[in-house]
C-alpha cells in the first residue's frame, strides 16, 4: 500500500509541478480530459492520503463521446461524434446512390432529391454542419439522418405462409394449380357448410345442412353416417374437397367431446369423398385434402393469440366488394348476395360461422396458391 501510495503521488506531482502529461491530466487530442482529483485514506498511516480520481468523472469522460447528439441545437453538430462516426456519415452521404440514400430514415421525397442536388452543385459534403445547409433538411432531421445512418434499423422480413406446411397430405402444387374447382369444407357442431368457388374466384355454390344427430348420445355410428352421407349426396364435383383441420388443443380435457366429433366427421368425409386407393405407380393425386384452420385464420387476420375471432364481418366485406369493386377478391352471383346479404349481421340466427369459415377457406387456398407460385 505504501509503494502505491508513493507511486501515485508521485505521478501526480509530476503532472502539476512540470505541466507534462500525466495520469490526471488531458495530453493531447482524444484522450481523457481532466479528471477531478479525490484522496482514499491510507489503512496504513491514517495521516496520508492517496490522490485519485472522482467516479463520476470518468463515468463522464468514458460516456461523452458516445453521448447521442440531441435535436435542439444546442450542440454543434461535428462535436457531437467521434472522428470515426463523422468520417462513417459523411462517406454514406457523399457517395450513396439515391436508392442508397432512401433507405436511410427521413431521406426520402424532397428531402432526398434536394440532398442529392445540393451535393451535385456544390460538391461533397466536408463538414455535418455543412449538411445543414440542404433545403429542409436542419438541424433537428440532420440528427436523424446522422443517427439512422450509424444505427441503421433492420427491416424484418415478413414471413410469407406457405401452401404446403398447411396442406396434408402433401400434394404436387402443380396439381393443386390445375384444378378447375375446389369444395371447401367445414364441420360444425350441428351442421355441415361448404362453398364451391373455381379458379376464377367465382362462387359457384354456398350452402350448409343441418345434422341433428350431431353430439347427440354416445356418437353412434350409423346416427352419424347418416347425417354425413346426407351432406355428400349434395356436395357438387370437384377436383378437390378441401376440409378444415380443427386446432382444438389435447390439453384442454373439458373440449375432447367436441375433439371427438370432429374427428368422427373428419374421417367419414374423407372415407365417402375419397375413391379408392389407386396404384402407387398411377400418379394420381388425392382427392380430399385438409387445410389448417389457424393458417386461414393468419391468413385474414382472424387470430388473436392461439384463437380464431369470427369471420362474419370479413366475408360481408367480401360480398359487398364483389358488388362495388371493379375486380374484387371474389365474385358472388346475384343470387347468393340476395340469399345471404342478411344472413351475417350481428345478431342474426340465419346465417352461421360455418357458412362464413367454409368461404374463408375457399379464397385462402387460391390466394396462397397463388402467392406461393410467384
Amino acid at each position: 500500500m505504501w509503494v502505491a501510495r508513493r507511486f501515485l503521488s508521485s505521478v501526480a506531482q509530476r503532472s502539476q509541478c512540470a505541466g507534462q502529461p500525466g495520469l490526471f491530466r488531458r495530453p493531447k487530442l482524444g484522450s481523457l480530459p481532466d479528471l477531478e482529483l479525490r484522496y482514499l485514506q491510507c489503512t496504513c498511516c491514517w495521516r496520508s492520503r492517496v490522490p485519485v480520481a472522482g467516479f463520476e468523472t470518468l463515468n463522464a469522460a468514458l460516456s461523452s463521446p458516445s453521448e447521442p447528439c440531441k435535436e435542439d441545437g444546442s450542440r454543434p453538430l461535428d462535436h457531437c461524434y467521434t472522428p470515426e462516426q463523422r468520417d462513417a456519415i459523411l462517406q454514406l452521404l457523399n457517395t450513396a446512390s439515391p436508392s442508397e440514400l432512401g433507405a436511410v430514415k427521413l431521406l426520402r421525397g424532397r428531402k432526398l432529391l434536394s440532398l442529392v442536388e445540393y451535393r451535385t452543385k456544390n460538391g461533397p459534403f466536408k463538414s455535418l454542419e455543412s449538411v445543414v445547409n440542404v433545403p429542409l433538411l436542419k438541424h433537428k432531421s440532420a440528427v436523424i439522418v446522422f443517427n439512422s445512418i450509424l444505427n441503421p434499423v433492420k427491416k424484418e422480413r415478413k414471413v410469407r405462409i406457405q401452401l404446403a406446411k398447411f396442406i396434408r397430405p402433401e400434394v404436387d402444387r402443380s396439381w393443386l394449380e390445375e384444378a378447375n374447382s375446389i369444395v371447401s369444407i367445414i364441420c360444425g357442431t350441428n351442421k355441415i357448410a361448404w362453398a364451391h368457388v373455381d379458379r376464377g374466384m367465382t362462387v359457384l355454390n354456398w350452402q350448409h345442412l343441418d345434422c341433428p344427430n350431431f353430439l347427440r348420445g354416445t356418437y353412434m355410428a350409423s346416427a352419424y353416417l347418416n347425417d354425413v352421407s346426407a351432406a355428400v349426396s349434395l356436395l357438387p364435383s370437384a377436383d378437390f374437397y378441401i376440409i378444415e383441420k380443427s386446432s382444438i388443443s389435447v390439453q384442454n380435457t373439458a373440449l375432447f367431446p367436441i375433439m371427438a366429433h370432429m374427428r368422427t366427421v373428419e374421417a367419414m368425409l374423407f372415407a365417402l369423398l375419397e375413391p379408392k386407393n389407386p396404384a402407387p405407380e398411377s400418379n394420381i393425386p388425392p382427392r380430399v385434402l385438409n387445410m389448417m384452420r389457424t393458417a386461414v385464420g393468419r391468413h385474414f387476420g382472424l387470430m388473436v393469440g392461439e384463437c380464431r375471432t369470427s369471420g362474419a364481418q370479413t366475408v360481408r366485406q367480401l360480398m359487398t366488394e364483389s358488388v362495388t369493386q371493379k375486380i374484387p377478391r371474389i365474385n358472388f352471383p346475384h343470387e347468393l348476395l340476395v340469399k345471404y346479404r342478411n344472413s351475417f349481421q350481428i345478431g342474426s340466427r340465419r346465417g352461421g360461422e360455418e357458412l362464413c369459415d367454409a368461404l374463408l377457406q375457399a379464397v385462402a387456398f387460391y390466394e396462397l396458391l397463388s402467392e406461393s407460385s410467384t
